[in-house]
């Protein structure tokens, strides 16, 4: 018997969001599977937002707030709709200490955003604010970029943006509050002034409510020469959802 079967043997692999017994590691059983709700089929080219109707995500085709708010960035891909097990493991990797969480989303996002995600992509995660990060000692965000990099096979920069600026909780504000809070609160980190030039990029975050905080990272990204910025969230927070 090799090691990593006694492992399993021992330590046989489990649902992340429960229990139950599944055929590999980071993975989920067939009943927390169906009732995840992942983002399949046509779905908005802005931000990732399901849409009615069938088919695969056509360029030009947004959802009403990708019609209504200017969009910096090319395209956006969620992997899963804001709601009841996602809410959850959202809340459970930012709060919960549950790291081992990220490991199954990785390869999931990776696969939302096949269509962004070139050779040559770089992906970059939204930065926290160093105090938010003593805190809460790791960025989520950065946690998922590095599984989406491994999964894709591309290059990750967990430390390409910082975020200098300490801005309050953002859940409650309306739509302008949001977008006026994030103004200038993103930059390139001074280490890496020329990470971005004529790159690709990926943006990389946990959730997309508003698209505030990525059009702040996106923005920071094209200053610094980024040749084409999309944006990739683990979950989008959708109406009546």
């Amino acid at each position: 018997m090799t090691l990593q079967s006694l492992i399993q043997a021992i330590y046989p692999p489990q649902c992340v969001m429960c229990d139950a017994r599944t055929d590999v590691d980071f993975a989920l059983c067939g009943p927390c599977w169906a009732e995840t709700p992942f983002v399949t089929g046509l779905c908005c080219d802005g931000c990732g937002a399901p849409l009615p109707g069938q088919g695969e995500p056509e360029a030009g085709v947004l959802c009403d707030d990708c019609m209504t708010i200017a969009r910096p960035w090319s395209k956006g891909r969620a992997t899963l709709i804001y709601k009841d097990k996602v809410r959850r493991m959202v809340l459970s990797i930012k709060h919960g200490d549950r790291t081992d969480l990220t490991r199954a989303a990785g390869p999931w996002m990776a696969r939302a955003g096949r269509d962004l995600i070139g050779r040559d992509s770089l992906i970059v995660p939204i930065p926290l604010h160093r105090f938010r990060l003593l805190r809460r000692k790791f960025n989520q965000a950065a946690l998922l970029a590095q599984q989406i990099a491994l999964a894709a096979d591309v290059q990750c920069l967990p430390d390409a943006l910082c975020r200098p600026k300490k801005t309050a909780p953002l859940e409650g504000h309306t739509l302008d509050q949001r977008f006026a809070a994030l103004s200038n609160a993103i930059y390139v980190h001074p280490k890496r002034p020329l990470a971005m030039k004529g790159r690709n990029v990926v943006l990389v975050d946990d959730v997309m409510t508003s698209g505030a905080t990525f059009a702040a990272a996106t923005e920071a990204c094209l200053k610094a020469g980024a040749n084409d910025v999309c944006v990739l969230a683990l979950a989008r927070v959708v109406k009546d959802a």
